[in-house]
C-alpha cells in the first residue's frame, strides 16, 4: 500500500545506506540515556574493548563457539539500539516535539532525555536545531528502513531535498560523533530514474492515456497523463545469483550443477522446481514477467543437463 498509494504522488527519492559508528565507544554513549546503572556501562565497555583486541584469538578457538554466538546477538542489540536512537530524533524532528502530549510516565522520561539531547545539541551547535526543525515540517516526507538502508520520499522541490541530504549528514556528524560520506545519500527524481527496493526495480513513468468522450453527434478526445508504478525484475542482479549458484554462465546460459549429479532424479527435479517456485512466488508482483520466463528456461534447462549429466 505504501508503494502504490504514496509514491505515484511524490517527486524525489533518497536511497540512504544508514551507517555504522566506526567506535564501539559511541554505542555506549548512546545506550547512557536508557541504562542509569553505571556499572553495567562500565562492564559493557570492558567487555566491548576485550572483544574488539581479542577478536582473532576468540574466532580461532572452537570452544567459544558458543559465546561467539551470544556477542553476535549484543552487537545486534547494540546496532539496533543505535538505529532506534537514529529514528527516535527524526521522529521528534518530524512531529515537531514540542507539541508532542505527555501521556505516559514512558512518553515523560523519553521527552526529558530528548529535552537534555536538545540542551547540549543548542549549546554546542547553536542555530543547528532550529534551522533543523524547519527543514523537517515538510508534511509530504515519507520514510522507510530495511536491511540497513532507508529511503526518503517527498513532493518538495530539488532544493529542499539537497537540504534534507545534508541535514542527514549533520545529524550524524554532529550528534553520532562520525563522518558519513555524501555519496552514500543518493538523490533520484522518480520520474526520470529506478529505484532498487526489496529486490525490485521500480519506477513511476508517465504514461498517456487517450479517451473517447462523444455528445450527441460530435466526440472529442482527451489526452490525460498519468503515473504509473512499475516495479521491474532485475535481471542482471538475478543472473548473476544463478551464475554463483553454478545454474548458468555469467551472460546467463544454462550449465548442468555436477554437485546435484550425486542425489535422485526426484530430488534433483524437486530442488530445481522449489527454487523456480520461489522466484515467482516473489516476483509474482511485477508488472513484466518477461525476466521471470527467461529465469524459468534458465532453470529447466539446466536441470534437464544436470539430469543428463548424471545418467551420461
Amino acid at each position: 500500500p505504501f508503494l502504490e498509494d504514496k509514491f505515484l504522488h511524490l517527486d524525489y527519492l533518497s536511497h540512504v545506506e544508514i551507517p555504522y559508528p566506526i567506535h564501539l565507544e559511541i554505542l555506549v554513549q548512546l545506550l547512557q540515556y536508557r541504562i542509569q546503572d553505571v556499572p553495567s556501562l562500565h562492564l559493557l565497555r570492558f567487555f566491548l574493548n576485550y572483544y574488539s583486541n581479542w577478536n582473532s584469538f576468540i574466532t580461532s578457538m572452537k570452544s567459544i563457539f558458543i559465546l561467539k554466538k551470544e556477542n553476535k546477538r549484543l552487537f545486534r542489540f547494540l546496532y539496533n539500539s543505535y538505529l532506534s536512537e537514529y529514528e527516535f530524533f527524526l521522529l521528534f524532528l518530524r512531529k515537531q516535539s514540542s507539541c508532542l502530549p505527555l501521556a505516559s510516565s514512558g512518553t515523560f522520561l523519553e521527552r526529558i532525555i530528548f529535552s537534555r539531547k536538545m540542551e547540549h545539541l543548542g549549546i554546542m551547535y547553536p542555530g543547528f536545531f532550529r534551522k533543523t526543525i524547519w527543514s523537517f515540517m515538510d508534511p509530504l516526507m515519507h520514510y522507510v528502513r530495511y536491511q540497513g538502508k532507508a529511503i526518503l520520499a517527498s513532493k518538495g522541490t530539488h532544493f529542499l531535498n539537497k537540504k534534507w541530504k545534508w541535514y542527514l549528514i549533520n545529524l550524524w556528524q554532529y550528534f553520532f560523533s562520525f563522518w558519513i560520506q555524501p555519496r552514500r545519500i543518493h538523490l533520484n527524481q522518480l520520474a526520470n530514474s529506478c529505484f532498487d527496493f526489496l529486490g525490485y526495480l521500480s519506477t513511476v513513468p508517465k504514461s498517456t492515456l487517450l479517451v473517447r468522450n462523444q455528445m450527441l453527434e460530435n466526440f472529442f478526445l482527451i489526452d490525460t497523463r498519468m503515473k504509473k508504478l512499475d516495479t521491474i525484475v532485475p535481471a542482471t542482479a538475478l543472473i548473476g545469483y544463478l551464475s554463483k549458484a553454478q545454474f548458468c554462465t555469467g551472460s546467463g546460459h544454462p550449465i548442468s550443477k555436477p554437485i546435484w549429479t550425486d542425489l535422485s532424479d526426484w530430488d534433483i527435479i524437486d530442488r530445481f522446481g522449489r527454487i523456480c517456485r520461489n522466484l515467482f512466488h516473489y516476483h509474482s508482483g511485477s508488472s513484466k514477467k518477461q525476466t521471470l520466463y527467461r529465469l524459468k528456461y534458465i532453470l529447466r534447462l539446466s536441470c534437464a543437463r544436470t539430469l543428463a549429466r548424471k545418467h551420461k
